[in-house]
């Protein structure tokens, strides 16, 4: 075969062994992701059974492709939204996994001799759940949307971003082999800079551009142009030096947010699930059986570590965060392996030479064995808390299994603590966007302007810039200072009902602003001529051609501030118009085991056609009826007395193992089938003898008898449902339907 052609070769050998063993996985009611390890493991290099990979290379990437898919679909689910509700839970959670499984590496590390920056490096490495795993593990167990999951998404959230700060950390620890704080509180500083940045952007452009295109876009544009974004996060991430799953789940949490985002998420399935394929089998190749004999003991020893250690400190994390004993048995359950992060860190600590080279494929022989069995953990949760819910004590059981209130969205704020939340989430954007025009004016328009414009001296050169920068700065430097919105009636209300004493702290918050706006101008100005007198006069002239400016600026800025509200709401607007009471019971009900969802009646339900009355929705299934939607007419909380009729739509409310009971039903509680005799077409020539010859349909009522008479030939004519006083004459070709006894009569 053409070399050329070697990856098609490849690829129909992946997927055609996937294919197979899914298959039988499915039979055998085994996850499907495990079918495709199995699959990766018999095509790879290890097995040899099989036909191997000619350019695994090109698999290699094509499986990162697979991660990006898998991600970006992530953030479709997990939009940046629920992220922040369930933040504190997620950090919580995380910090728990990282520090408890960091100090039992070093400790596991050392009791196997490990050196001390080997035990470094395998802290790391066990403290990072998988990501992709678990979604795809959710994904086949039918478990997405459970409460429990959203605290799993965030806490993977939040370790992948640990795991970047965490390499940055280990490489500079390798290198100088010492800790290095300021390089760890940079990437932090840095991360938390691009995501405020890419986060302000994106919700200011891309819900605008999908309002807009609305009206003439199809679903292959759709695609397309949300594919092609997701391609495009990636690169600027990966060129910021974060990884490219970073990218791909920020521009799928960006895309949640417009109105179009469970439209792409049901449009990139099947590409998700084609990459994600691939990933998964490249997971399967890397499984060395000779790896796993020679040494069995280290990965015996962490495997025992991953599967006890992760699920402990989550456990607790999760209830540290405040969650009940039933949600964090699920959530730690569910994060017992190690990932494609311990791939990296692995491969970062050999590429350094500060670990052995047979440490790699142990942890990949880990992570592997771990993935492997993280289905059958998820599954083990529940019957292992129905053990300890027996085992403890009452008292304690019940402590543990209260949701505490503090971490409920319904949790009442103070007014300082709303004031502050406002001041800082209108502080922190408007401080990121100044820094990225000062950013950008020196790496782009300084250049451009030395370039092009060297007619002119360098103090012409550098007002310029200096001018375009502030102008371009001034909207950003009004909306910082000026308090509108939320916060300024936060802020008035605190302010009317303080003493003089008690304003200290707002007259501060106003000064903190002021002095950091100045400083920015300042900052810009100095940057472009010599400090000294001239430089005094010259801040304060272009802060009084900013104040006069800001009149002209005050409606832009609003415009832009309205703009990027309008867009952060643009989705529950829409969903509050099209299901208000949908969203009404998800929002008050968040938190709780309460799932909403829109069902058709199948016209075979053997309840159709009844009242409410009669159908027992709370006896047997444990569900109700809020709203039934019938062509045009909406019945919200219908009564006893209403029917249920084939093809209504219905609103139903219930706990997520009750909505499948009942979505079941619907699909199995059927009518039994009724008349299943066989239908034919047949045609005969009528002579004189026929017992239709001389008739009309009038005088022969066939449908009494099963059958129907369709069209008659005569002639070059033929009459296609004939009309009911035609005659029927000899030599006619009659045509027709019904069971073949019936139409025996007449012949």
């Amino acid at each position: 075969m053409d070399e050329s052609l070697n990856l098609v070769k490849d690829l129909a050998l992946i997927f055609i062994s996937a294919g197979i063993i899914t298959l039988i996985f499915r039979a055998l009611k085994q996850p499907l992701i495990l079918g495709y390890i199995v699959a990766g493991f018999l095509v790879g290099p290890h097995f040899g059974l099989f036909p191997g990979l000619t350019s695994p290379e090109n698999v290699e990437q094509w499986s990162e492709i697979g991660i990006i898919f898998l991600l970006f679909a992530l953030g479709l689910e997990f939009s940046f939204k629920k992220l922040l509700k369930v933040g504190s839970s997620a950090l919580i959670t995380a910090g728990t996994i990282f520090a408890g499984m960091f100090v039992t590496g070093l400790a596991i590390g050392g009791a196997m001799g490990w050196t001390h920056m080997e035990r470094i490096f395998l802290g790391g490495m066990l403290s990072m759940s998988s990501t992709t795993i678990i979604i795809k593990a959710f994904d086949d167990l039918g478990l997405k949307g459970m409460p429990f999951t959203n605290v799993v998404f965030g806490t993977l959230v939040v370790e992948d971003l640990l795991a970047v700060v965490l390499m940055v950390l280990l490489s500079t620890m390798a290198v100088s082999q010492q800790f290095a704080g300021k390089e760890m509180v940079m990437a932090l500083l840095k991360l938390l800079f691009f995501l405020v940045l890419w986060f302000v952007v994106g919700m200011y452009l891309i819900p605008t551009i999908f309002k807009k295109g609305r009206q003439v876009m199809n679903e292959e544009m759709l695609v397309i142009l949300s594919v092609g974004l997701c391609f495009g996060m990636v690169a600027l991430a990966t060129a910021a030096g974060f990884s490219s799953a970073l990218g791909a789940f920020v521009m799928g949490s960006l895309l949640a947010e417009t109105i179009e985002g469970e439209h792409i998420e049901h449009s990139i399935k099947s590409i998700k699930d084609l990459f994600g394929a691939i990933f998964f089998v490249s997971v399967g190749m890397m499984v060395d059986p000779a790896i796993i004999v020679q040494y069995w003991k280290p990965i015996l020893i962490l495997i025992f570590v991953v599967v006890i250690g992760i699920p402990l400190f989550a456990t607790s994390g999760v209830l540290m965060a405040g969650q009940g004993l039933h949600s964090a048995v699920r959530s730690g359950f569910s994060m017992a392996q190690i990932g494609e992060f311990a791939f990296i860190i692995a491969s970062l600590g050999k590429s350094l030479g500060v670990m052995a080279d047979y440490i790699y494929p142990v942890v990949v022989a880990v992570s592997v064995i771990t993935t492997f069995t993280t289905p059958y953990f998820i599954k083990l949760s529940e019957p292992f808390y129905g053990f300890i819910s027996r085992k403890l004590p009452p008292n304690l059981f019940k402590s543990l299994s209260e949701v505490r209130a503090s971490s409920r969205s319904q949790a009442r704020e103070s007014q300082w603590k709303k004031l502050i939340t406002a001041y800082l989430v209108r502080m922190i954007p408007y401080n990121v966007m100044l820094v990225a025009i000062v950013l950008a004016s020196n790496m782009f328009l300084d250049p451009f302007a030395k370039e092009h414009f060297v007619r002119l001296s360098p103090f012409l050169i550098n007002l310029i810039c200096a001018a375009i920068t502030l102008l371009v700065m001034t909207p950003f430097l009004y909306g910082m200072v000026v308090a509108s919105g939320k916060y300024k009636e936060l802020y008035d209300g605190i302010w009317c009902d303080s003493s003089a004493a008690g304003r200290g702290p707002l007259i501060a918050m106003s000064a903190l602003k002021i002095f950091l706006a100045v400083s920015f101008v300042v900052g810009v100005v100095s940057h472009y001529f010599k400090p000294g007198i001239g430089l005094v006069i010259l801040v304060a002239a272009i802060a009084a051609a900013i104040f006069i400016l800001l009149r002209i600026f005050i409606k832009r800025t609003s415009t832009l501030e309205s703009r990027f509200l309008e867009n952060m709401r643009q989705k529950d607007e829409y969903q509050r118009q099209n299901a208000p009471v949908t969203t009404t019971i998800r929002e008050k009900m968040s938190g709780h085991d309460i799932f909403v969802e829109n069902l058709k009646v199948s016209s075979d339900f053997k309840y159709a056609g009844m009242q409410l009355r009669d159908v027992p929705l709370r006896r047997d299934y444990g569900v109700n009826i809020v709203k039934i939607t019938r062509g045009n007419r909406i019945i919200n909380i219908p009564s006893a007395d209403e029917y249920l009729y084939p093809a209504d739509d219905i609103l139903v409310v219930g706990t997520k193992d009750r909505m499948e009971a009942f979505k079941k039903a619907l699909k199995e509680d059927i009518v039994p089938a009724g008349n299943t005799t066989s239908v034919d077409v047949e045609s005969f020539v009528l002579d004189k003898n026929s017992l239709l010859t001389g008739k009309s349909l009038q005088m022969v009522d066939m449908r009494n008898s099963g059958c129907m008479l369709i069209a008659i030939e005569r002639g070059e004519e033929t009459y296609m449902n004939p009309s009911p006083d035609m005659v029927m004459a000899e030599g006619d070709i009659i045509w027709i339907v019904g069971s073949a006894d019936a139409i025996k009569l007449y012949k």
